[in-house]
């Protein structure tokens, strides 16, 4: 198994870091054609309207949405969230429509309202230390959504068939727990 991290534009290497800390062989995506080269996608943290105008432009973003709608498993943290969400209502900004979520970007706060705090996963009984930076909030999700993990009653991890999407960033921390879900949806 070969997990892509695209290397568009945001934390990539924090991703592909853990993912090899975990011994799982990873590329850095940067061209559409070299999705044909992974099994599964992790778009990470970054900035969202780059990241679709990059996408738009190199042809990665069709490449990407026509893999999705084939069943290619990918997992989107914070920004990554916002561009797989069906829709973004404090900004409207195109996105690849990939989970039935509707998101509010920054909801969390500014850069310097960024916090760390214990939350409960639904597929594991210890916390896990989520750590939010500028953090979309789910503010409606389709009932064919599963809440994975919440803050504040709030949803933060949510998986639909092959797409996993979380507010917060799993990669800047030493717990593998996240990742690990997401591998074991890829096999």
């Amino acid at each position: 198994m070969k997990i892509g991290v695209s290397g568009i534009q945001g934390d990539f290497r924090e991703h592909k870091q853990m993912l090899e800390k975990m011994g799982i062989e990873t590329l850095v995506v940067r061209k559409p054609e070299e999705l044909d080269f992974v099994d599964a996608l992790i778009i990470p943290g970054g900035e969202s309207t780059t990241m679709i105008r990059i996408m738009k432009m190199t042809g990665f973003y069709e490449a990407l949405k026509n893999k999705i709608i084939e069943g290619f498993p990918v997992f989107g943290t914070c920004a990554g969230m916002i561009v797989l969400s069906n829709e973004v209502v404090n900004f409207p900004q195109d996105s690849l429509k990939a989970i039935d979520i509707k998101v509010e970007r920054n909801a969390y706060g500014r850069q310097v309202d960024s916090f760390e705090t214990d939350v409960n996963l639904k597929f594991s009984s210890d916390p896990f230390r989520a750590i939010f930076i500028r953090a979309p909030k789910v503010v409606e999700y389709d009932n064919s959504v599963e809440v994975l993990s919440e803050y504040e009653n709030s949803p933060i991890l949510l998986r639909q068939g092959k797409i996993l999407v979380a507010s917060f960033h799993p990669e800047l921390t030493d717990d593998v727990r996240v990742h690990e879900y997401f591998i074991e949806m890829v096999k």
